[in-house]
């Protein structure tokens, strides 16, 4: 894994803003989910944060689990892996304020679930595009994500040409099937800009986070169900021996 510091907190105004950091493919390994959990922590603790924003540097917003790190230690780094983004995606749902994804690149497997885990979703027009490569790699996926999939795109056909045929998905044509709300020209900065304006927007209105959290519960209850239990909230709720 890469020892250096994953991920980096900034703030504009109400909007926080996460980014993964460096020029690499921001593979999904507990670290990095370590790292990227403890900065959710840190937005949903800061008085006055608005809303929230997640994005990346380099070629890749997040090209999914790391395989690799797995494969190189005993079989129970798969769950850990697993359950570790589990985790990540129930403390999105379960923030207090809105969430935007700024895909500043291409975002294959887990990291398709990355950026469906949030409320709305900006991504680059001119690179980058959204791949369910499981399929390709003979790879199952749990039966959480399989929710979050069925909750967060709800064509089927879409849905369908994703997972089933593999189709490199562009921002375009992302927006045109109802995956992503906006694609935006220029390049990784403007697609941050383009985030940032959509979330701040979203933070002026005022809105109560605890309700906004609590409807994304009641709005996507199945996939509630299967994550919740993996989330900082349910962690915090365990007796300590």
């Amino acid at each position: 894994m890469d020892t250096g510091n994953p991920c980096r907190l900034a703030k504009r105004g109400r909007v926080h803003i996460i980014t993964l950091t460096g020029a690499g493919e921001h593979r999904l390994n507990p670290e990095l989910l370590s790292v990227v959990r403890s900065a959710v922590a840190a937005v949903r603790a800061s008085p006055g944060a608005g809303a929230l924003v997640l994005a990346a540097e380099g070629k890749f917003f997040c090209n999914g689990f790391d395989q690799a790190w797995a494969s190189a230690g005993p079989p129970g780094r798969v769950p850990a892996m697993g359950n570790a983004f589990r985790g990540l995606v129930a403390d999105l749902l379960a923030i207090p304020m809105p969430t935007v994804a700024a895909v500043t690149g291409h975002a294959a497997a887990g990291g398709v679930g990355l950026v469906l885990a949030h409320d709305a979703v900006v991504m680059r027009a001119s690179r980058g595009f959204l791949y369910m490569s499981e399929v390709d790699a003979g790879l199952k996926f749990a039966d959480y994500f399989g929710e979050l999939l069925r909750q967060k795109i709800p064509d089927a056909v879409a849905r369908r040409d994703l997972v089933m045929k593999g189709v490199k998905m562009t921002a375009a044509e992302a927006v045109r099937r109802g995956i992503v709300d906006a694609a935006v020209d220029g390049g990784v900065d403007d697609v941050v800009d383009a985030a940032v304006a959509m979330a701040d927007e979203l933070a002026a209105r005022g809105w109560n986070g605890e309700v906004v959290a609590e409807f994304r519960k009641a709005t996507w209850p199945a996939l509630w169900s299967k994550v919740k239990d993996h989330g900082a909230d349910a962690a915090a709720a365990r007796p300590r021996l």
